[in-house]
Order: structure tokens, then C-alpha cells, then sequence
């Protein structure tokens, strides 16, 4: 089977991002040999990073331990040393071999790997500009330098993600506008347009806009196109997530594509492309 890596449709590429570096449903999240994998490839990868308690970051989802790992607590009162130590767990809850990563072990591993031209790997940072410390942000700088070209840096607080980004000069980044009060001004007034123009203002220098799926077809719903502005802006469109793959989400898929989204992240890129093959 090919690698899923992407869609072609009309003259149009999507890209299949590996959500929280999973290949097909069944994978765990965030294990090395997926990462490495998808970077080999040159597929596209996303990762999740939480601060920990001695100024850096971690790849976990979760602000608390307990769901994704074998420790127990939140994540930032938890040092490098301890978090090196822990255990990742499967879909059952059951704690596989991979050990749990901190962002400059994974960036060492995939400076040492034949990272393909086109790998990009989403570096999604949970947290907020107030999470941040001047260690912090030198610690990011310093763990990414080693492959930042292939790296893009995103979140929902851009502040955050600029902040960030300054330390590792050259760094793509991106912005999730789908939380917080931009997200609930448009659903509280269903003005696309405004929503898609405040995005773009407020995140001036990100090269990928994200966007939930939901919120793409529902303005298609309503006659409004919000992916051509924002390729008309010169940017590009994930749509998040497909987590399930099913006739309903093929439809949706089928239609993401028509938008021409230029990515769709799935936590099932091997199960989407067999079922759009067919």
C-alpha cells in the first residue's frame, strides 16, 4: 500500500497530517518509531507539547499525567528526569514499551534520522503566554535549532506562539483560531468572514491556518467559502480532526477536499486513504 501521505483531487494536493503521530487507529500516541516513520516518509506529523517543571516541554496532550502515561499529577510540577522515566499507554489504558518524550529528545533523534524534504512535523503547544519563562523559551530555541526547518511551531494563543518562535529564528508557525472568544463570537453571530479576517490579522506571520472540519462545512452550509480568503491571503488550511473513518466522515472528507483544504488531520491516515481508494 502506498503511504498515506496525501490525496490528489483535481489537480489539488491534501496532505493527511498524522494526528498525534498516529499512522492508523490502532497506534498509540506519540511514539517514536510512528514519528520517525512519518519522517522518513515525508508526511506530515503532529505532535502536542506541555510545559513540565523544569522549563521545557514535554509531548503529551493532557496537562495531568494520568490518561496518557504511566505517573500520576499534573505535568508541570513534574520534572525531566521523571518524565524521561515514564511509560506512554495504548487506546485500553495499558502502558506499552515507548517511553514518554521531551521535545529536545525527539528533535536530537530526528536530527540523527534521513528526514524526507516534504516531512513536516506540527509542534501544537497547549499552553498560553503566561506558561512561559525566559528558560523556557531558551530551552525551546535550543531543542528545536537542530531541525527547525522542518518544523512548524502552533497553537491557539499566537502571543505564545511568536514568543516562542523568536527564540528559534526561521521556525514556520501556524494558528488555531477555534477557541476560545473568537470561537464563541462566531458562534454566538455565525459571521464566517469575520472570523476567517480576525484569524489572519491576528496571526499576521503563521503560514498554516487550522481550522476545525465542523466549522468549514458549516460555513459552506451557509454559501460561504472560508478557505479561499485564506489562500488568498497567501496561507494555507489544516481542518481538524477526522477521528473515525465511516460514510458520514468520507462524505465530509470528500467535501474538505472539494474546499481544497490543503490538509486534513486524521488519527487514521491509512484507514482514510484505503476508504477513499475504494
Amino acid at each position: 500500500m502506498t503511504a498515506p501521505i496525501l490525496i490528489e483531487r483535481n489537480g489539488h494536493r491534501t496532505w493527511l497530517k498524522w494526528h498525534r503521530g498516529r499512522c492508523r487507529l490502532s497506534d498509540p500516541v506519540f511514539t517514536r518509531d510512528r514519528i520517525v516513520e512519518a519522517m522518513r516518509l515525508g508526511a506530515s506529523v503532529e505532535v502536542d507539547l506541555v510545559v513540565h517543571a523544569d522549563n521545557g516541554c514535554v509531548v503529551l496532550h493532557d496537562l495531568e499525567l494520568d490518561r496518557e502515561t504511566t505517573g500520576r499529577g499534573k505535568v508541570r510540577d513534574t520534572g525531566a528526569a521523571a518524565l524521561r522515566q515514564l511509560h506512554l499507554r495504548d487506546n485500553e489504558g495499558q502502558p506499552v514499551t515507548d517511553r514518554v518524550l521531551l521535545l529536545e529528545d525527539l528533535c536530537a533523534l530526528l536530527a540523527n534520522e534521513k528526514l524526507h524534504p516534504d516531512a513536516l512535523l506540527q509542534l501544537d503547544f497547549k499552553e498560553d503566554l503566561e506558561a512561559l519563562t525566559p528558560q523556557l523559551i531558551a530551552n525551546f530555541g535550543a531543542g528545536v535549532a537542530p531541525i527547525r526547518s522542518s518544523l512548524i511551531l502552533s497553537g491557539g494563543d499566537f502571543d505564545a506562539i511568536a514568543t516562542l518562535a523568536k527564540a528559534a529564528p526561521g521556525i514556520a508557525t501556524g494558528y488555531d483560531p477555534c477557541y476560545g472568544e473568537s470561537l464563541a463570537r462566531l458562534q454566538a453571530t455565525g459571521d464566517y468572514r469575520s472570523f476567517i479576517a480576525q484569524a489572519l490579522v491576528t496571526a499576521p506571520d503563521a503560514k498554516m491556518i487550522y481550522l476545525a472540519y465542523d466549522i468549514v462545512l458549516a460555513a459552506a452550509d451557509a454559501g460561504i467559502d472560508i478557505v479561499a480568503p485564506i489562500h488568498a491571503a497567501g496561507r494555507r488550511v489544516d481542518a481538524w480532526t477526522i477521528n473515525h473513518i465511516n460514510p458520514q466522515t468520507i462524505a465530509q472528507v470528500e467535501r474538505l477536499l472539494a474546499l481544497k483544504v490543503d490538509q486534513i488531520t486524521t488519527d487514521d491516515p491509512e484507514g482514510l486513504v484505503g476508504a477513499i481508494r475504494q
